[in-house]
C-alpha cells in the first residue's frame, strides 16, 4: 500500500531535488544569458566568497528561529486552552484554521494595510497618544516582517501542540500535584518532555516555511529586506542564472537538514 505514496514521492519530491542538485554545477554564460551542462564549481566559489550570501542567510535564519520561538510562546496557551479549558474543542480548532482558508497573499495585503501610515496600528497609537504623528517605522521593515510570519505561520504551531496535548493524561499531572509539584515544576518536567514532538514538528514547519518564503519581503520588507528566498527568486526569474540559484536552494536545504539532525537528537521525531 506504500507503493503509490512512496512513487509519488519519488517523482515530485526527490527527482527535483536531484535536477536541482546536478544544475547547480552547470555553467553559467551572463555575456550571452545561456547555461550549459558543462560541470563547474563557480557557483559554490561565489557562495563561498561573497559575503552578501553569508550575511543574507544568517539573516534568514536568525529571522526564522525568532518567529519560530514566538510562535511556541503564542500557541502553547492558545493550544492548551483548546485541549483542557473548552468543551467544543471542535469549534476552538475551527477558529485556528479558519484563517487557513484564505489566502496567504490577502493576509499579507491585510498585515500591509494594518501596518501602514495610515492603518489601524498608526491610528491607535496617535489617538492614545503613544505617538504624536504617524510612523513609516512600521512598515517596510523587518519588524513588519516579523510580525506578518508570526501571524500566517502561527497555525501550523498550534495544531501540532493541540494533537501533543491532547494526548497528555491527565492523571500524570494530577499524580505531580499530589505529590508536591507546584505548576511551574508540573509544566517543565511533565508537560513539556510529553508534548516535545509536537513542538519539535510545529518547529519544523514555521522554520522552514519562513526560511523559503520570497512574498512577504516583498510586499512587506524594506530595501534592505531580502532573505534567501528573494536572492533565490531573483536568480530563477530575474537573473536567469538557474545554477546559482540552484546553489543557492542547496544551501538552504543544508541549513533544513542541520535543524532536522538537531531536532531528531532530541528523539522527538521517533515519538512522532
Amino acid at each position: 500500500m506504500l507503493g503509490p505514496s512512496v512513487v509519488w514521492l519519488g517523482v515530485f519530491y526527490l527527482v527535483p531535488l536531484a535536477l536541482l542538485l546536478v544544475q547547480s554545477f552547470w555553467t553559467y554564460d551572463s555575456v550571452n544569458v545561456v547555461t550549459n551542462q558543462t560541470p563547474t564549481l563557480d557557483r559554490y566559489r561565489a557562495l563561498a566568497s561573497d559575503p552578501l550570501y553569508r550575511d543574507v542567510l544568517w539573516k534568514t535564519v536568525r529571522l526564522a528561529a525568532l518567529v519560530t520561538v514566538t510562535d511556541i510562546a503564542l500557541a502553547f496557551p492558545l493550544a492548551a486552552f483548546i485541549a483542557f479549558r473548552i468543551r467544543r474543542k471542535s469549534l476552538g480548532l475551527l477558529l485556528v484554521i479558519i484563517p487557513l482558508w484564505s489566502s496567504y497573499l490577502v493576509r499579507a495585503y491585510a498585515w500591509r494595510t494594518i501596518l501602514g501610515t495610515d492603518g489601524v496600528l498608526n491610528n491607535f497609537l496617535v489617538w492614545s497618544h503613544i505617538l504624536s504623528h504617524p510612523s513609516s517605522a512600521l512598515l517596510f521593515s523587518n519588524t513588519a516582517m516579523y510580525i506578518t510570519f508570526t501571524h500566517v505561520w502561527l497555525p501550523f504551531m498550534v495544531l501540532p501542540l493541540y494533537t501533543a496535548l491532547e494526548k497528555v493524561p491527565p492523571s500524570l499531572m494530577e499524580a505531580a500535584r499530589d505529590l508536591g509539584a507546584n505548576g511551574p515544576r508540573v509544566f517543565r518536567h511533565v508537560i513539556v518532555p510529553l508534548v516535545l514532538p509536537g513542538i519539535i514538528a510545529g518547529s519544523i514547519a514555521t522554520f522552514s516555511l519562513t526560511m523559503g518564503d520570497y512574498i512577504t519581503p516583498g510586499l512587506l520588507g524594506g530595501p534592505d529586506s531580502n532573505l534567501i528566498g528573494n536572492l533565490i527568486f531573483t536568480q530563477f526569474g530575474g537573473t536567469l542564472d538557474w545554477p546559482l540559484g540552484s546553489a543557492i536552494s542547496m544551501l538552504v536545504l543544508a541549513v533544513l537538514a542541520c535543524f532536522l539532525v538537531l531536532a531528531s537528537r532530541t528523539g522527538a521525531l521517533e515519538a512522532q
